[in-house]
């Protein structure tokens, strides 16, 4: 992103109220590649067409901010492939990361990946080494290490399922898969932040999170996430979970996370209050039934309810809650930044 939409979003987590709401969308291969008219494929393993199709998104639509920027991502396969996930790769759709366990016991064998070396995450360095330079003359800049978080990784390793699972029947080697997932996550986002200077901000994706109850959310979830952002003095702290974020929501502020963004189900003022407007709130209208398949009018309905009767506008970026899914227009995308431009005035 660019120093204007970087300062923006400083200005935003820290509480200013700006004159007009900003907006801002996660953007990747959900919906890039088609918007862009490639396979997923082609997108995945041509770093001209990757960067010409964040580059023209940025482009045409330069009144709202995409995060985290020239994302350079694998879908769901790129941590995962570190540990040895076997990844099946579709040529129009999201690639797929197979378990590594056969039983929870083989998590006592599990050895810490080489952030430098294994699975795909050298290509994610290398692609954003060589685009760096593409990136930096458009006066955009890499301003987020990104990864999954602890849970997401976890879930593939040894599956959805049998983790939850064994968050009840296991807990020793839960809490051992999951500590060492947070090591290698440190280091992972470490890695990046040596490469990449200009980097300023952490972003997690975990849905799992959305899935556990209070219990396992302050066993394994706060003392993981804390430990992750508490490695690092960055200046925005974001996570994403469109799960349901109300377990982790009065959370947040004590893990480190300013910045969140939850499911469509959850209304912002819901979240200040459960967050005691600590951290800012990406959001919040449905990704899917309304931003992708939505009429114009409706998505700008969406817009204006999901700041309704606020009394308290600060801490707030608009979006819908969730990345951008398949299939949405410039025609919704142009609406939605209309009715905040409206509703801001």
């Amino acid at each position: 992103m660019n120093q204007t939409q970087w300062d923006t979003l400083l200005s935003v987590v820290n509480g200013q109220v700006l004159p007009e709401i900003p907006t801002g969308f996660i953007i990747d291969c959900p919906w890039l590649p088609g918007w862009y008219g490639v396979s997923t494929l082609d997108y995945f393993t041509d770093d001209d067409c990757w960067f010409q199709a964040n580059k023209k998104a940025i482009e045409t639509f330069p009144e709202t901010i995409f995060l985290p920027g020239f994302w350079a991502e694998y879908g769901m396969c790129t941590e995962p492939s570190a540990f040895g996930a076997k990844c099946q790769w579709f040529k129009d759709t999201m690639p797929h990361a197979d378990k590594i366990f056969r039983d929870i016991s083989e998590i006592d064998l599990l050895s810490k990946p080489n952030v430098r070396t294994d699975g795909l995450l050298p290509f994610v360095i290398q692609r954003l080494k060589r685009m760096r330079p593409h990136i930096e003359s458009m006066g955009h800049q890499i301003r987020f290490a990104v990864a999954r978080g602890p849970l997401n990784i976890a879930s593939f390793l040894l599956g959805t399922t049998e983790f939850m699972m064994g968050m009840m029947t296991d807990p020793d080697r839960c809490h051992k898969l999951v500590d060492l997932i947070t090591d290698f996550l440190i280091d992972w986002i470490g890695f990046q932040i040596e490469c990449f200077p200009t980097i300023e901000g952490i972003f997690l994706l975990d849905d799992i999170i959305g899935f556990v109850g209070d219990q396992q959310c302050s066993e394994y979830v706060v003392p993981s996430l804390k430990r992750i952002y508490g490695a690092f003095d960055a200046k925005i702290n974001m996570l994403h979970n469109d799960a349901n974020g109300l377990v982790c929501a009065r959370y947040l502020s004590q893990m480190g996370v300013n910045l969140f963004n939850p499911s469509f189900e959850h209304s912002i003022q819901e979240l200040k209050e459960l967050t005691n407007n600590k951290v800012a709130i990406l959001g919040n209208i449905p990704p899917r039934d309304v931003l992708a398949q939505g009429t114009e009018q409706e998505v700008q309905a969406a817009v204006k309810n999901s700041v309704a009767g606020l009394e308290d506008r600060s801490r707030i970026i608009l979006s819908c809650g969730g990345g951008m899914p398949q299939d949405v227009s410039n025609s919704n995308i142009d609406a939605f930044i209309a009715a905040a431009d409206m509703d801001s005035k």
